[in-house]
This record gives C-alpha cells, structure tokens and sequence, in this order.
C-alpha cells in the first residue's frame, strides 16, 4: 500500500503513463533525430492539464501539488527526456517565478495563459560570456521615457525559440554588483527580440 500517494496522484500517473507510452514514446527517437519541437504534443499535454498542475485554478492551473506535477514529469520522461524537459521547463522555470514573484496583474496577465497551456514560457539566464553564473549577467536593461531597453543575448534557453512569453535576468545598476540585477518578464513580440541559430545538441 503507498501511503504517501492520494486518489489524485494516482490519477495522474495513469493518464501521464497512458499518454506518454501511446503518444510520447512512438516520436521520441524521430523528434530527437529530426530535432524537432514537439508543438502538438505540448499541445495535447496543454489539454491534459499538464502544463498547470501545481498552480491554483484561479490562474489557470490545475490546482494540484508539486508531487502531482513530479510525477507527470517522470512519467514523460520515460518515454522521452527531451519533452519531459520542455514540460519542466515550462512549468518550473517558465511560470514558476512569475507565481512565486509577479504582481496579480501579472499572474492574470502572463501566468493564467501558460497554466492553461494557451502560451508556452521560458526562463532566460544563461549568458555566451556568463554562463548560467547569475551573478556574471551580463544583460542591460535602461529605464527609458517610461521604457525598459534591454540589450543583451541569451543562449541554450530551454523552450526559448517557442516561448511566447520569458522571464530574463538583466543588471539594471552596475553599482550594485548582484543587487543590481533584476528579472522582467517579456512577450516575445515586443520588437527588436529575435531567436539566434539553433545549436547542435542533443534533445
């Protein structure tokens, strides 16, 4: 008997396992050798609640915990390690700090669209120059006419190239050292964001 786990997680790993034994692993080794990203099945995993599970209903999400969340990510990544990253990604990293640090305005505004799974996020820390060492950020941003400019490059951003939405790490006060850093969050249509070459690597 498995007494850490309630009905709900129980439920959860059977709809993750099912779907990634019948969806997940029949592309895994073709999405992997064509290097290509999986927007359909992020789609379907989007309508499974999957892309939401740890945050409350009122954002969007599925209101479950954080070992329900676990527990789809393991399941996924037994069939495929790559979706199950962009999954993580995207939840973790993508709408994590958004919950944990956004304004209300901005949860409704950013959070409520990726728990749904209507807009898939990305969290923007690793440098060319820097590294994924936060305290070497070397990104700008410059308070401008009521503006933020931001001038910089990030590289090996997991979802990056499909996020429509990303949280960023930029100094905006030199002075400061690691104070001086500070994280915004971008719609990737704001003009002047471009994606750089795709990388050769593995997933």
């Amino acid at each position: 008997m498995d007494l850490l786990l309630k009905e709900e997680h129980h439920q959860v790993r059977e709809t993750a396992r099912k779907f990634a034994d019948e969806v997940v692993a029949p592309r895994a080794r073709e999405m992997d050798e064509k290097e290509e990203f999986p927007t359909d099945i992020v789609r379907q995993m989007g309508e499974l609640g999957f892309l939401g599970l740890p945050y409350p209903e009122k954002y969007g999400g599925a209101g479950l915990d954080m070992l329900a969340y676990a527990i789809a990510v393991e399941e996924i990544a037994r069939a495929c390690g790559s979706t199950a990253i962009t999954l993580a990604a995207h939840v973790s990293l993508g709408c994590g700090p958004v919950y944990e640090a956004g304004t209300e305005e901005q949860k409704l505004k950013f959070l409520v669209p990726m728990a749904r799974g209507e807009a898939i996020g990305a969290f923007g820390l690793t440098e060319p120059n820097a590294g994924s060492d936060a305290a070497g950020t070397q990104t700008r941003a410059e308070h401008r006419d009521g503006h933020w400019r931001v001038n910089g490059s990030k590289i090996y951003i997991t979802n990056g190239s499909v996020a429509k939405y990303i949280t960023f790490t930029a100094r905006t006060d030199a002075s400061k050292g690691t104070k001086g850093i500070s994280a915004f969050i971008m719609d990737t249509s704001t003009p002047g964001f471009r994606v750089g070459k795709r990388e050769k690597k593995m997933g």
